[in-house]
């Protein structure tokens, strides 16, 4: 097919540069902190099955526990109780895997507020500059986050709570059920506001985007080397069947 030989011929010439939007996964990786009387979700282990010994001489391998929202992670809808009869990970469409991104710029605002809210007004002005929202399409929120690399600075707790950026109820709202996007995207640990439980409706992301049968990423890195439109972004989750989330490599075809 022309089509892929020419994309082929794109990447191998560089004309479009694949750009890894994934954090590492260690045991380091900051994970989500719910208040003591919820489960936790379990940090990234590695356990060792053999390393070119006497339990495996000619090969190297591990066993691995983690959660299904450890890391750069995917949500699907039946994540939260508005999309509890909605689809699982293994059932999100595979044409929702391969999406175009809009990317909105927030990291000033943020470096000023760690709780700044994206508001519906900061949307329509990024569509007034640059064009529609992507039919199908991922709002990829570039805050800053992900130079935040560790438990504390990602969660970046105090006496009242945490606090970390994220959408505003009216705006997780209008992306849910009036914009033509799939999902958002974030460099936090999950996709809501570090406050967002005590909005109304609470963590307003979860609730409207997989209520609606949307999706999220959350901790992405490198956005900053992203345009504002025109990238392609490949998140490939586990086919978990059953599962709510899965963690995920997601990347980004940028044509130069």
């Amino acid at each position: 097919m022309p089509v892929l030989t020419d994309l082929l011929a794109a990447l191998r010439s560089g004309a479009v540069e694949v750009v890894d939007l994934t954090a590492p996964l260690t045991s380091q990786t900051p994970i989500l902190e719910l208040p003591e009387q919820f489960g936790q979700t379990a940090r990234f282990e590695l356990e060792e099955i053999s390393r070119y010994d006497d339990r495996g001489p000619a090969w190297y391998w591990n066993n691995f526990r983690t959660g299904e929202h450890t890391g750069t992670h995917f949500d699907a809808p039946n994540h939260w109780a508005s999309g509890r009869d909605l689809a699982d990970i293994a059932s999100v469409p595979v044409g929702a895997l391969v999406a175009p991104a809009v990317v909105l710029d927030v990291v000033e605002e943020v470096a000023e507020d760690p709780d700044f809210l994206i508001e519906r007004e900061h949307i329509d002005a990024l569509v007034a500059e640059h064009g529609p929202l992507p039919e199908g399409g991922w709002l990829l929120c570039r805050t800053g986050w992900s130079a935040r690399t560790s438990q504390e600075d990602m969660i970046n707790r105090a006496d009242d709570g945490p606090h970390s950026p994220g959408m505003s109820v009216e705006a997780a709202r209008w992306v849910a059920e009036e914009s033509p996007l799939q999902g958002i995207g974030v460099e936090t640990v999950g996709t809501d506001a570090g406050a967002a439980g005590g909005f109304d409706p609470l963590f307003p992301c979860h609730h409207f985007l997989l209520g609606n049968g949307k999706y999220g990423l959350s901790q992405l890195r490198n956005l900053d080397r992203l345009p504002v439109t025109g990238a392609m972004v490949v998140a490939s989750p586990l086919k978990i069947e059953g599962g709510s989330g899965s963690p995920t490599r997601v990347l980004a075809l940028v044509e130069h």
